[in-house]
């Protein structure tokens, strides 16, 4: 932008020297000085519009080489508000071209005269076409600052719009999650207490305890969840700590699973890289105790040539498993957050029997945080 504009005024300052060239003569120095004067101050007419004028003045009187004057006097009227000073500055341009041609002794036009009419009619216009010209500019200019705010304000109303459908929408998932999902896991937990103490079979009161632990830890999370949807349409939420490597060995231990967990990854990880190898756990850990009871699962987490690699692997069950509701959408997340971090995530039956989770990940952050 600013390189068009230093083109433009190197043009303007040549045509006002062709301009020169054609009307002053080279033998008339204080002519060909004030013309010269005025080409060259046109390269200030964008930060000193008034002096650029005042300069440009003299070359309107003593010589009939007006282009100067004319560019001097359009920025002018594109560049202020005083309207006043722009309608005296036209009217010194117009006698300025009706005293060139007899200065040093100027003699005043007769307006009774018609030829004299038609001269100062046509003075007078030739000082007002830039002043309009600018004005315009400047209105247009000024318009387009207007449109560009209003954009941008529908722009803002909208947003606000949308964040009052998002606050409505997490007001009304909160009240769901606090009054029906809550609710039931609530009652989860009891009947889980209520079998672990009536009941004499070790396994039945170890299972039972698993189901109370992870009951309670579901509502836990729950109840932070809908603080979070009440709180977020008002002012920004924090979040609990997001999950991390040292976290592994917690999230197997409370699984409820017989797990084993094989490790050699550093600590100093990027934390997305972390969570997603966290993600990709703990869904895997949460499909065996659906879809496996009673299976083993093997975890194993390596680091070798700048690429993680985490498999989770589990044996055939060895009873039918519970008809449990399911969209596959744990594994469709985990895809996405993969795909984010350039890795790749595929899962699949194995050989024995069993089934078999894979996410591979470069070692270092190469995506957005996700």
């Amino acid at each position: 932008m600013r390189t068009r504009a230093l083109l433009l005024d190197a043009s303007l300052v040549v045509v006002s020297l062709l301009d020169i060239w054609v009307h002053v003569d080279t033998d008339e120095g204080l002519r060909m000085a004030c013309a010269l004067l005025a080409a060259a101050s046109l390269a200030l007419r964008r930060p000193l519009p008034w002096l650029t004028f005042l300069l440009t003045l003299p070359t309107t009187l003593f010589t009939d080489a007006s282009f100067a004057t004319l560019v001097a006097l359009y920025t002018l009227a594109s560049l202020t508000r005083r309207r006043g000073a722009l309608a005296c500055c036209a009217l010194a341009v117009a006698a300025a071209d009706l005293t060139w041609w007899s200065w040093p002794a100027p003699e005043f036009a007769d307006v009774t005269d018609q030829y004299d009419l038609i001269i100062v009619t046509y003075s007078l216009a030739t000082a007002a076409a830039p002043v309009f010209l600018g004005q315009l500019v400047q209105a247009r200019r000024e318009l387009s600052l207007r449109l560009t705010e209003i954009t941008k304000t529908r722009e803002n109303e909208r947003a606000l719009l949308a964040q009052q459908a998002v606050a409505r929408e997490r007001a009304e998932l909160a009240r769901e999650m606090h009054d029906v999902v809550s609710h039931q896991v609530s009652l989860i937990a009891v009947r889980a207490g209520m079998l672990q103490v009536g009941n004499r079979d070790p396994e039945t009161k170890e299972a039972a305890a698993t189901i109370r632990r992870l009951s309670v830890q579901t509502l836990d999370e729950l109840r932070h969840m809908v603080g979070v949807l009440r709180a977020g349409a008002s002012r920004p939420t924090e979040l609990t700590p997001q999950p991390s490597l040292t976290d592994l060995p917690r999230l197997v231990n409370a699984s409820g699973i017989k797990a084993e967990l094989h490790t050699d990854l550093p600590e100093d990880l990027p934390p997305p890289v972390q969570r997603a190898v966290y993600r990709t756990v703990q869904e895997a850990l949460t499909n065996v105790r659906k879809h496996a009871p009673g299976t083993t699962a093997t975890i194993r987490l390596r680091h070798a040539n700048g690429t993680v690699r985490a498999t989770v692997t589990n044996t055939p069950p060895d009873r039918p498993a519970l008809p449990l509701p399911g969209a596959h959408h744990g594994l469709i997340g985990l895809g996405q957050r993969a795909e984010l971090l350039d890795g790749t995530v595929t899962a699949g039956p194995t050989a024995e029997g069993g089934y078999e989770l894979r996410l591979e990940l470069p070692a270092a952050e190469t995506a957005l945080d996700t």
